[in-house]
């Protein structure tokens, strides 16, 4: 009997194991090769997916209030399209899932080019450079990375950075002894001040800002890796071919009318990070 039993349950985890599959398969499907503009256009509002702890891309201010460069950018550009946008908090871990599955529209939030994101997602043209920075605490007398050598560093999970760790391991993971994954950049900096951890892999347009804004800036060392240069571009489903061809437009558009530059001297207090390479040619 309990052979029977065990039987019968192994049968339904398998077929609930196949539905599973053909259910993700189908979302996958429709996320390639659906164009959803006309749905977008009809409910007048776009949803944007992003982690809102991300300073100075998309972030909040004590009262609440969401802010920060990709967010006015987003705002400009659907206000030229006529739509509202609508800014969904996500765990970045999942971005990708979130876009697939039409819980978003969109990834708007500092979000680099990668190899391996194009499987999942499709880009806009890119509009911001930006590298990844080995920051320590000055005290630390790390000066290059392998001072990292059996010490801790901290990384965001689901980040390009922590792509760039384990892509080219010569770099910097030889060295580390181990590391610590963050949800938030955040909770990464408490614990570099804490000395929990002896250093931080993190987008230069994030530290830049945070340590700029720090009562002791000059406490801290920002170090290049040598990781290559990246691309912030705006995520979409693989189908939305509309909705990639407005955006692009749009951004052209905002380069070429110097609000773009505008915007990010407002930000980043230079206007260098726009890459006008791409949105000019």
């Amino acid at each position: 009997m309990q052979v029977k039993i065990k039987k019968i349950i192994c049968a339904l985890v398998l077929l609930a194991l196949t539905v599973t599959l053909a259910a993700c398969s189908d979302v996958t499907k429709r996320a390639d090769n659906t164009d959803t503009w006309s749905k977008i256009e009809k409910r007048g509002k776009v949803v944007i997916g992003l982690d809102d702890s991300f300073v100075p891309m998309g972030f909040r201010q004590k009262d609440g209030r969401l802010v920060g460069f990709d967010v006015e950018l987003a705002r400009a550009v659907f206000k030229r399209l006529d739509l509202k946008v609508s800014f969904q908090t996500i765990d970045w871990s999942m971005k990708e899932t979130e876009l697939r599955n039409g819980t978003i529209d969109m990834i708007w939030n500092g979000y680099t080019k990668t190899k391996a994101r194009e499987k999942n997602a499709t880009f806009s043209h890119t509009y911001l450079n930006d590298e990844q920075y080995l920051v320590v605490k000055n005290n630390s007398h790390i000066t290059n990375p392998r001072g990292m050598k059996g010490k801790i560093l901290g990384v965001q999970t689901g980040s390009s950075g922590y792509q760039a760790y384990t892509d080219y391991p010569n770099l910097l993971k030889k060295y580390v002894g181990s590391t610590v994954q963050y949800d938030s950049y955040n909770n990464a900096f408490l614990d570099l001040n804490a000395k929990r951890i002896q250093g931080l892999l993190i987008d230069s347009v994030y530290a830049n800002y945070y340590i700029a804004h720090q009562k002791d800036a000059s406490s801290y060392r920002k170090i290049k890796v040598g990781y290559p240069k990246e691309e912030f571009a705006v995520g979409m489903r693989k189908g939305d071919e509309t909705l990639e061809k407005k955006v692009n437009r749009e951004l052209q558009r905002m380069a070429q009318d110097g609000s773009l530059k505008k915007l990010a001297q407002k930000w980043f207090g230079s206007s260098k990070e726009v890459a006008y390479q791409d949105l000019l040619k």
